[in-house]
């Protein structure tokens, strides 16, 4: 008896040191209430836009051109340090977003790149003049990753014209929302899996016999891989297969020294939100993030840098590389 007035002392005891606790913790929290973001997080190099954006809508398969404002590409504080020194990049939907930034940050570390779109010339051009400015080769070609002939003659001409092949970037999507199950229709679910997912095996496939070890392949992975998206079904599954390709195709190219990883974006201000979402949903794009903005192009490039460069991730193969605009809400 004497032992369980002990322990139901010591228990009220104990129970008292939590309340202490917490009239501390109410106390400190009165005093200084917690910090709350009241704007967007601005942490670069140079400002990016916020929300609310410019209201906009456009026709598939979009085009950044008329994206307002532009998306940021260009990294002007990003300096190149020869990182893909000489090496060969074929880069897929090149033309824009965050294939365009790739392309330039690999020509700003010393790459020849190929970039693939599929019917934006007006951008494409853009891009091969980023690149050229940075005192690189560009090569665009024109077709639909989703078709296996066409992944096969992207990489025969890359190899033909630039010399070889170092680098892939699976980076061309679809992506089309749909705001009840039972009207997502099969032909939309196929566009999304012939090319987020058909068109990453068949640039790989194509691709894989020419590289040699030191070679990487990165590809474009999502969030919504990673926690889904109740609004784009079709889409979230391809990114999260992209993720599942990405570890056992990485596994199975270890014997040739072939790494292959993922960059898992947030939000990000490129054609493929504004071609899909409608205008209103356009001006709050990437207020939902910790960080309350969309990222710009440029601030994921520098991640494909790290994963394609053979100094910065000899020792790296098979992650997945979240760049979500921060955890927590």
């Amino acid at each position: 008896m004497a032992r369980t007035r002990t322990a139901s002392h010591k228990a009220q005891g104990t129970a008292a040191r939590y309340r202490k606790l917490q009239s501390r913790r109410a106390q400190a929290d009165r005093r200084r209430p917690p910090v709350e973001a009241e704007k967007p997080m601005q942490a670069g190099a140079r400002p990016y836009p916020v929300p609310p954006l410019p209201r906009q809508h456009q026709r598939k398969p979009g085009q950044e051109s008329r994206l307002d404002p532009p998306p940021m590409y260009e990294a002007p504080y990003y300096k190149g340090s020869f990182k893909l020194l000489d090496k060969v990049a074929l880069i897929t939907g090149g033309d824009s977003g965050i294939g365009r930034a790739v392309a330039v940050l690999f020509a700003r570390e010393g790459a020849d790149v190929a970039i693939v779109h599929l019917d934006e010339p007006e951008d494409a051009e853009i891009t091969r003049r980023a690149v050229e400015a940075e005192g690189r080769r560009c090569l665009v070609i024109a077709g639909d990753v989703a078709k296996r002939a066409f992944c096969f003659e992207a990489v025969q001409r890359t190899l033909k014209e630039l010399g070889g092949l170092d680098v892939l970037v699976n980076n061309a999507a679809f992506q089309l929302h749909v705001s009840r199950f039972e009207d997502l229709a099969e032909e939309q679910f196929d566009r999304t899996l012939k090319t987020n997912l058909y068109g990453y095996f068949h640039m790989a496939q194509a691709a894989v016999p020419h590289l040699k070890p030191g070679s990487a392949i990165v590809n474009n992975g999502s969030v919504t891989g990673l926690q889904g998206s109740k609004f784009l079904l079709d889409y979230s599954m391809t990114k999260g297969g992209i993720h599942a390709f990405t570890r056992s195709l990485a596994g199975h190219l270890v014997p040739r020294g072939i790494r292959v990883n993922a960059v898992a974006p947030g939000p990000v201000w490129t054609p493929l939100n504004p071609a899909d979402k409608e205008a209103g949903d356009v001006s709050k794009f990437g207020a939902d993030v910790p960080m309350k903005r969309p990222a710009q192009p440029e601030e994921i490039a520098p991640a494909f840098v790290f994963l394609a460069s053979p100094q910065c991730s000899s020792y790296i193969t098979g992650e997945i590389l979240p760049v979500i605009g921060g955890y927590g809400e």
